[in-house]
């Protein structure tokens, strides 16, 4: 039986201290290898007050021309603002640098064609869906 849908894909299934910490020494070191070992990618993203570039790694799953990444800190992580108010970003994924479009959160049960392992975190946490330009 499939776990219900989270009621509200903006909550962070994490600690609170984790972000910080992961912003700090995780990310700096997934940085290295994230843009090129599956299923790592880089979110190449524009700071929506101080149009300042960031660089967010992350887990990525695709399908076709849709890109998944699942957003365990929940849909009000700032990155994943950044690219839902920039209508877009670019990511580094096995090395090719990617337009995405149309972003969106989506969680269990919707209409999506979600990649197998984004339709399984869907059940409990949003997961950010993108187009591939």
């Amino acid at each position: 039986m499939p776990a219900p849908a989270p009621s509200q894909p903006t909550r962070s299934l994490m600690p609170s201290w984790l972000p910080r910490f992961n912003k700090l020494v995780t990310n700096r070191i997934q940085g290295i290898w994230a843009p090129y070992l599956l299923p790592w990618a880089v979110v190449c993203h524009t700071g929506r007050k101080s149009g300042r570039a960031y660089r967010s790694p992350v887990t990525a799953f695709r399908r076709g021309n849709v890109l998944a990444v699942g957003l365990p800190y929940g849909s009000e992580a700032q990155w994943v603002k950044n690219v839902l108010a920039a209508d877009g970003a670019e990511v580094i994924r096995r090395g090719q640098r990617l337009r995405l479009t149309n972003p969106r959160v989506v969680t269990a049960g919707t209409d999506e064609r979600l990649p197998r392992p984004a339709a399984r975190l869907s059940r409990h946490m949003g997961v950010l869906v993108c187009d591939i330009a």
